[in-house]
């Protein structure tokens, strides 16, 4: 049994200013299993964040093919594709991405409204996700009420609300001290026994230390895989 969530096919990424072409990403192969925490490491410009983009369908390659659980990916249609990635794929930030003048309740069960889920529901599950990043008791509390790791978690719970199979952390722990990045990769780290996929962007060892998988990228290749 095929066992790939994703798999990605000699994609390149090519962006183009003017007269001047910027390779972002080359021939790039790359397959992630069901139940895997990756952490994709690379300096700064080495493409990294540009393949996290197309992993979660915030960008095409300018070649090469997707799949997604076996299925090819076509990137014609940007209303099934943002569908798509509301169902499938959470995705977390450096920089948290709250709204600032919602609750972190509110914040939270935004994918739900998308979704269309009725507003007792959403609720129920808002603060079920909460409850699993441990803020339940700030459901009602504004972004600026909470420290930078706190926002965090409750950016992770955002990401959890639909129940994707995967977690895309892009540099997530980039604006933290040391002891709010480790809450957050133990947190990422029992999502990930719970079965979710976890994808991590990081410059930083000690984070990459928490993936069980570790990819390098340089000057858009892969130079481990």
């Amino acid at each position: 049994m095929n066992n790939d969530l994703i798999k990605l096919k000699n994609a390149t990424k090519v962006y183009k200013n003017h007269f001047i072409e910027t390779k972002a990403l080359d021939d790039v192969s790359l397959e992630i299993k069901k139940g895997e925490f990756v952490a994709i490491m690379g300096p700064s410009g080495s493409g990294k964040s540009t393949l996290l983009h197309i992993l979660g369908l915030l960008d095409k390659p300018t070649k090469g093919d997707y799949f997604f659980e076996g299925k090819k990916i076509f990137w014609e249609n940007e209303e099934k594709l943002a569908e798509f990635r509301n169902v499938k794929i959470g995705f977390v930030f450096q920089a948290y991405n709250l709204l600032p003048r919602i609750t972190a309740l509110k914040n939270v069960v935004l994918p739900l409204i998308y979704a269309g889920v009725e507003k007792d529901k959403r609720e129920k599950i808002g603060l079920e996700k909460l409850k699993a990043v441990g803020l339940e008791d700030k459901a009602n509390h504004y972004p600026n009420q909470l420290s930078g790791g706190q926002q965090q978690r409750i950016a992770i719970a955002r990401a959890l609300v639909n129940n994707p199979p995967i977690i895309l952390a892009d540099e997530p722990t980039g604006n933290l001290a040391s002891v709010q990045a480790e809450e957050i990769m133990r947190i990422f780290k029992n999502l990930n026994q719970d079965g979710k996929t976890i994808i991590l962007i990081t410059h930083e060892e000690d984070i990459a230390k928490w993936a069980k998988r570790l990819i390098k990228i340089k000057d858009g290749r892969l130079i481990n895989n």
